[in-house]
């Protein structure tokens, strides 16, 4: 009769296996995606004035063809811009060795095979392709060359638009403000439906401005279309070159020396008074390709004269006003120089030097610039100030007196150039904010780059697994748990039973 029962019992476990069995193959099961690798990026930002290289990542899927793209890391390479290495063969080239090496350490080597690397460089290469052609080319070639002995995939390194840079800037400053995609509470990226905001770039040899517009645009020159995470945006953008800081004061003295004559002695407006420096004619002022049309005939280009400051804001302002055209208008309405632009709408972000700029003014001035007035108000108290005042209010040590000494200069540039050139009245001018970065992120065109690099990039698929929902899930642990009991007590009653 045991054996009997024995054989009951053991076909009921039998029957109970088939039976988890079936609900093993039966039950529905769940796919689960389990999140992408991230995939890396690289930009070397070669302005003008110095080189830059920032490291960016995104999840290898992206998010309607774009990535999702944060900043990594960042270096800053010693010395001038690639462009200041025109006529020193292999020293371009020698100057990103530390960034990329830098690179190196912080990308892992299983992902640097496909990371893209580019390069863009900027107006100071623009300003060295009018003079020289060859040379430009031939410091692109050393840089192209030192880029692709790295193990990272070389996509290019050229020189960018006026318009491609203005229009990086401006899909920086969205992204960074999540007015393209962000985050949602749900847990997944969402179009926010905010108005994009506009982006004003002041380097070192150009400044840009750009906003997305519905406006008709008379020329289309100036016109870009962009398409991210799935729309497409309509841009004014304008690159204007030989108006970044650097060369408008070259401009500045320039046209200074050209009204007042070659002599051994400049009076500048612009300097703090009784303020005075030695300057080469050459290499300060006429060497560039900007101030060409300044240059007086027969100039010694190895003489040295002093320029003498007055600081005296309304001759300031007077000859920085000059430096511009704002006639000769062949359109309904122009910024400078002839140049078509649709009125300003919306919010802005004004970065690099026009936030160096201003923090400078509020520093010394405790005056925000939130209005014309208020930027006129700004600079009538910086001109007056000695070269030791501005210092002293700005809490700032002797060798930051080269950047205090262009600061009159600066405040009337910025003021003439948002008010007179981009038409910022007092209705519009609070809507301009002044900033060096946003979401922990520098703000410039490298950032827009990558993520229309990471567009042309392609997607990985997200790894997929199968999973239980959790209630039957727990319902099959609670049989499984029971079948283990089950079977240590059929296991009990085997051994009382051959004791017996």
């Amino acid at each position: 009769m045991s054996r009997y029962r024995a054989q009951i019992i053991g076909a009921a476990v039998l029957v109970i296996l088939a039976i988890i069995g079936i609900l093993l193959v039966v039950l529905p099961a769940k796919e689960v995606t389990m999140p992408a690798d991230n995939m890396y990026g690289i930009v070397l930002d070669a302005g003008s004035s110095h080189t830059s290289m920032f490291i960016y990542k995104w999840p290898a899927d992206k998010q309607n063809g774009t990535g999702i793209v944060t900043q990594h890391s960042e270096c800053h390479a010693k010395g001038g811009g690639i462009s200041s290495y025109a006529g020193k063969p292999g020293d371009a080239a020698k100057s990103l060795e530390e960034c990329m090496n830098h690179a190196l350490k912080k990308i892992p080597k299983s992902r640097q095979q496909q990371t893209p690397l580019c390069l863009g460089a900027t107006a100071g290469m623009r300003l060295l392709k009018e003079i020289n052609p060859a040379e430009s080319e031939q410091v692109l070639k050393e840089v192209r060359n030192k880029l692709i002995s790295y193990p990272f995939q070389f996509k290019e390194a050229k020189i960018l638009s006026g318009q491609e840079e203005g229009a990086f800037g401006w899909v920086t400053v969205n992204y960074l403000l999540e007015n393209f995609i962000k985050y949602g509470f749900v847990g997944h990226w969402l179009n926010p439906g905010r108005n994009t905001i506009g982006a004003l770039d002041l380097g070192g040899a150009s400044t840009q401005i750009t906003f997305e517009t519905s406006q008709y645009l008379e020329n289309l020159e100036s016109q870009m279309k962009l398409t991210l995470y799935g729309n497409t945006y309509t841009l004014y953008t304008h690159s204007f070159l030989c108006y970044g800081q650097d060369q408008f004061l070259k401009r500045l003295l320039a046209h200074l020396i050209q009204t007042q004559g070659v002599s051994n002695q400049v009076i500048n407006p612009c300097y703090p008074p009784k303020f005075n420096i030695s300057i080469n004619l050459g290499k300060d002022v006429f060497d560039s390709v900007c101030t060409k049309k300044y240059k007086p005939a027969n100039l010694d280009a190895k003489r040295n004269v002093t320029v003498v400051g007055s600081g005296n804001y309304q001759q300031c302002v007077n000859n920085v006003t000059e430096i511009f055209t704002f006639s000769n208008c062949s359109y309904s309405m122009c910024s400078f120089d002839g140049v078509f632009q649709p009125r300003v709408t919306g919010s802005f972000m004004a970065f690099s030097a026009f936030y160096h700029t201003q923090k400078y003014i509020k520093d010394i001035t405790n005056i925000a610039l939130t209005s014309p007035s208020h930027a006129v108000e700004a600079a009538k108290l910086i001109c007056n100030m000695t070269i030791t005042e501005l210092l002293h209010k700005a809490n700032l040590t002797e060798k930051y007196m080269k950047y205090m000494k262009n600061l009159c200069s600066m405040s009337n540039f910025v003021q003439v150039l948002l008010t007179n050139g981009y038409h910022f009245d007092e209705a519009s001018f609070p809507h301009v904010s002044f900033e060096k970065d946003a979401a922990g992120a520098s703000v410039g065109w490298a950032l827009g780059y990558m993520l229309e690099v990471s567009n042309k990039v392609p997607a990985e698929s997200l790894s997929v697994m199968k999973a239980l929902p959790s209630g039957p899930w727990t319902g099959v642990i609670i049989i499984f748990t029971a079948f283990v009991l089950f079977a240590l007590v059929y296991c009990l009653m085997i051994y009382r039973n051959a004791n017996d």
